[in-house]
């Protein structure tokens, strides 16, 4: 088999995640290309010997470009802090690298942009870490829907709700700092419109309402001094679809015992659909035209009929989890690089998705209804 070098930045808990895919990758899917970890890089260099180590890296640096320039390195992985993930991926696409890229794609849509841009006019494979995506019972959804099985569609409803934020003694960090985070509209809120977009289709207008419920934080754990959050803790929008559908979403990270409320609703006109990621080896189903005393929701558990669960498990209900679902994702980039397949979503649905981002952001403070295609041309 084929090998291709993996260079990772970053080995944070999404950085091990990657590993662990390229590790497990090859011992249960059918890759043209078998992964091998050449080159770990993270800022601290203790960190960097010691992360490289337990995750088997040949290499480590603490200098994410000569990752970028090392000639075994074939594939740059960036699981670095959002700021971070422009310069990363346009120094690897400049030398002709592919880039697998956790989200949200940048900073900022003119970053995004330019990302975009820099890899179609190079030719390079992308792909960007929505991994919620990758799971099976969202494939049998969207399959769900494009078969016409609930009907024409009418209504979303989508929220992601969490609650690390919520405790108003929680501390500072650089998801609080626009310039680095972007507040749970970008950090959370990217995955509801990822799932809005895959499901439904593009948005055509948003309007947007945003506010931050905690407006100062402790610097650090236990400090007295506190620091200004300038960024959202909640986000509220409407949605117009370019297909005709309406929606409501929303992003909240202060939102207590919810843990991982990545949840919608789909109606349509024979029937709907019912998710939430806390129990995301569910699907529930409902069909109209049931007799009566028998209508309800049906649940569909996740099994060897739902596309990649196969790979992990020959039983149903047997449960995946989240790693998984990055290995899945990992195969993507592997397949589009080794020719027997695409990767989705790329560096251009990437952007699309922040197109969509700021044009909430900027509905919220116009308090008018905006297009996500006036981005494009802004």
């Amino acid at each position: 088999m084929k090998t291709i070098g993996i260079g990772l930045v970053g080995s944070g808990f999404m950085g091990r995640c990657h590993a662990n895919a390229y590790s497990s990758v090859a011992g249960l899917f059918d890759v043209p290309l078998k992964p091998k970890l050449k080159m770990l890089a993270e800022a601290n260099p203790e960190l960097a010997k010691e992360a490289a180590l337990s995750l088997q890296f040949e290499r480590f640096t603490a200098d994410w470009t000569e990752l970028v320039n090392d000639p075994e390195v074939e594939l740059v992985d960036i699981t670095a802090p959002n700021h971070l993930h422009h310069p990363i991926a346009l120094a690897a696409i400049a030398k002709g690298k592919p880039v697998y890229c956790e989200k949200p794609l940048a900073c900022t849509l003119e970053e995004a942009k330019t990302m975009r841009d820099a890899s179609e006019s190079a030719g390079v494979a992308t792909l960007v870490g929505y991994n919620y995506l990758q799971n099976p019972m969202i494939q049998t959804a969207r399959e769900i829907v494009q078969s016409g099985e609930i009907g024409e569609l009418f209504s979303f409803r989508g929220v992601h709700a969490e609650d690390f934020m919520a405790d108003a003694q929680a501390p500072y960090t650089n998801r609080l700092d626009a310039e680095q985070g972007g507040g749970a509209l970008y950090d959370i809120g990217s995955h509801i419109i990822s799932l809005a977009r895959f499901l439904v289709g593009p948005l055509s207008e948003v309007m947007g309402m945003q506010s931050t419920v905690i407006p100062e934080r402790p610097e650090a754990t236990n400090s007295k001094q506190m620091k200004t959050v300038k960024v959202d803790d909640q986000t509220h929008f409407l949605a117009r679809f370019e297909n005709g559908c309406s929606g409501t979403l929303e992003a909240s990270w202060v939102a207590w015992g919810r843990k991982m409320h990545l949840a919608f609703e789909l109606n349509g006109s024979k029937g709907s659909l019912v998710f939430n990621q806390e129990r995301f080896n569910e699907l529930r189903l409902y069909e109209a035209n049931q007799s009566p005393g028998r209508e309800g929701f049906k649940t569909l558990h996740s099994g060897p009929d739902h596309g990649t669960y196969s790979k992990f498990c020959p039983a149903p209900g047997h449960q995946l989890g989240f790693n998984e679902l990055k290995i899945i994702e990992v195969t993507q980039i592997l397949e589009a690089l080794g020719g027997s397949g695409s990767s989705w979503p790329d560096f251009r649905e990437a952007c699309e998705i922040q197109k969509t981002l700021e044009a909430v952001r900027i509905s919220a403070a116009e308090s008018r209804w905006f297009s996500p295609d006036e981005m494009e041309t802004t």
